[in-house]
């Protein structure tokens, strides 16, 4: 399997793959379910950290990149490890 960050990596330099909708989905460590956030709406952090987004409520989290269990690119699951 492709680890995550290379495939973020792909979609942000490869032109022809990275067009579309990317949707990300990370297992919430509180509720443990998954929660999804489009790829437009999130901050990459560098060295594979993770990232970053604000909630609808204003609330900007973290998530490390070991908790995105889903990749989706128009509505098509493409990447996708166990929770």
């Amino acid at each position: 399997m492709t680890p995550i960050h290379e495939l973020l990596a792909r979609i942000r330099w490869d032109p022809d793959f990275g067009r579309g909708k990317f949707v990300l989905g990370f297992l919430d460590r509180v509720d443990h379910r998954i929660h999804r956030v489009r790829l437009s709406e999130v901050r990459v952090l560098p060295a594979h950290e993770g990232f970053e987004f604000v909630d609808a409520g204003g609330v900007a989290h973290a998530v490390p990149l070991h908790r995105i269990k889903e990749v989706w690119k128009d509505d098509e699951l493409i990447w996708h490890r166990e929770h």
